[in-house]
């Protein structure tokens, strides 16, 4: 999780209710779409640190077993 797709996803929030607020369509829009390209890019990552995790951990398996 990182603090800069939290932080996106905040700011995406502030524009979508800015839009509703001001009846602007567009940017209400825009701060959605902000909110959810952040959020992807949030699970991508958390994905990734994942799968690498993983992959370390098959590793150090492998070499105890060579040992």
């Amino acid at each position: 999780m990182s603090l800069e797709e939290k932080l996106e996803q905040v700011k995406g929030s502030v524009k979508e209710g800015l839009g509703k607020l001001t009846g602007d369509e567009k940017t209400e829009k825009e701060g959605a779409a902000e909110k959810v390209v952040s959020k992807v890019k949030e699970v991508a990552k958390d994905a990734k640190d994942a799968v690498e995790g993983a992959v370390d951990g098959v590793k150090n398996a492998v070499k105890k077993n060579e040992e």
